[in-house]
């Protein structure tokens, strides 16, 4: 078993000056933002000194995570996976959320690879606050050709800004696309080191200091053999693919697999196997006449799972967004801190073009409550004003029942908002979650309360019937 990293452990390697150069009030709490994630050494400027370099260097190695952060790719579009510290998130906040790379074969016409990597690379959706999208594109040398291969990743280096993973086991291609496609210094992941090719492999991610990914299915002796040989060499931006099956019992080994894996590294701190997992849910398409819904559904439930137990990086075949919402969104949700609710920055919210005589509606700092009120207000076309309670960053029923969602709470919102200078009229629309506070909030602000519908999206029909 590792040792745990304890307050007093951090706090140990710090120069104890309380000197505040970090902005913190002393040592020990800038020892708890280490161990939060919150900061690193290079926030301490004492830290950087001469004198301290074998502290910090100590430092370092204590508060590394058991499972090593790899950087793919270079400039604003970089990636990073792994960094992980704990099996499960409810333990510490999980970081470097799940990376999605989208395949591209180098056997498509060069129209419809350029078509693809747009529409990859254009794949953004808004969910609450957050920009869900595609992290990265894997190019498949299908070919088998070297020149082919180099002149697709090449094409899609011009066509995107996404990191790239270059897919071959052939040592040979993958030299001459780093060489002759522009790519050589944008750290592209290098797929796949085997049994048959390390060592060739090892001397081409030396030589351009490339991240390598490990394969060897269902073999896990091997792997941590392979990984051995190369942080022998000096390698140690890897990741890890112990097979990706997707049917009976070979499925039930692979996140089996991907389980043994992450428990060796973080429970027993075994660190020949702390890297990354990644898997490949896209092996649903090696299936012969398959309907493309279907393998896209299975593709979907594939990612999710393997997204559930550990892997750090998929690489799917997919481009369709209903088939990459649900993966994406459960990506989301996975990665959000368990500590503390999603929530909204409170006050005033202006909705399309009001006057003095539009209505004015109340919810929650609720992250998802707010952007569902605020999406349904926008998409009915309904210019308002909506005032945006801090209740903790807890919905409207149980803020209600907690007492977070309070007509105190919402007078003070009245005063700091301004709102009763914008409108001539003194009404005011409460979610009907929150009906049973009507008399109150009357009686604190002066203004006469309407109880709303319970569902944002009735709020239009709502509003035909009971606003003038």
């Amino acid at each position: 078993m590792p040792e745990k990293v304890t307050l007093l452990s951090v706090y140990r390697y710090l120069p104890q000056t309380n000197c505040g150069e970090c902005g913190e009030p002393n040592c020990m709490a800038f020892a708890s933002k280490l161990l939060d994630r919150r900061a690193t050494p290079d926030n301490c400027p004492p830290l950087k000194k001469p004198k301290y370099k074998e502290q910090l260097a100590k430092l370092i190695e204590l508060i590394a995570p058991p499972i090593k952060e790899v950087k793919l790719g270079v400039g604003e579009n970089l990636v990073k996976i792994g960094g992980k510290e704990v099996m499960y998130r409810h333990e510490l906040t999980y970081h470097n959320p799940t990376a999605i790379a989208i395949d591209v074969s180098d056997t498509m016409d060069d129209d419809k690879i350029v078509e693809r990597c747009k529409k990859i690379e254009s794949i953004s959706i808004v969910r609450i606050g957050d920009t869900l999208k595609v992290n990265m594109i894997a190019v498949r040398c299908a070919s088998k050709d070297p020149d082919r291969f180099s002149y697709v990743v090449s094409l899609v280096a011009r066509s995107c800004n996404l990191p790239l993973i270059l897919c071959s086991f052939d040592p040979k291609i993958l030299r001459a696309a780093l060489e002759k496609g522009q790519v050589a210094n944008k750290r592209p992941l290098l797929y796949a080191v085997t049994e048959e090719n390390w060592r060739e492999f090892s001397e081409l991610a030396k030589q351009y200091d490339c991240p390598v990914a490990v394969f060897a299915p269902n073999n896990l002796s091997l792997i941590k053999s392979l990984i051995k040989t190369l942080q022998a060499i000096g390698i140690h931006d890897i990741v890890i693919d112990a097979g990706s099956y997707t049917e009976g019992n070979l499925l039930r080994d692979s996140v089996n697999n991907f389980i043994m894996i992450r428990r060796a590294a973080i429970k027993r701190g075994d660190k020949d196997l702390g890297y990354p997992i990644m898997a490949v849910p896209a092996v649903v398409w090696m299936v012969e006449n398959q309907e493309p819904v279907i393998a896209s559904y299975r593709e979907a439930c594939m990612a999710s799972l393997f997204m559930n137990r550990f892997a750090d990086l998929l690489i799917m075949h997919t481009s369709e967004i209903w088939a990459l919402l649900p993966v994406l969104t459960l990506r989301q949700n996975i990665y959000t801190d368990p500590r503390k609710p999603v929530s909204v920055e409170s006050g005033l919210r202006v909705i399309g073009k009001p006057d003095e005589k539009s209505p004015v509606f109340l919810t929650t700092n609720f992250a998802l409550t707010y952007f569902t009120v605020a999406n349904d207000l926008e998409s009915a076309g309904i210019n308002c004003y909506l005032l945006v309670l801090d209740a903790e960053g807890l919905a409207v029923e149980v803020s209600v029942a907690g007492g977070q969602f309070n007509p105190s709470k919402v007078k003070d919102l009245f005063t700091s908002s301004g709102i009763e200078k914008m409108v001539k009229h003194k009404k005011l629309i409460i979610p009907g979650l929150a009906a049973r506070l009507k008399g109150e909030i009357e009686d604190l602000t002066g203004w006469e309360v309407i109880v709303g519908p319970r569902d944002s999206s009735q709020i239009k029909s709502f509003l035909t019937k009971y606003w003038a």
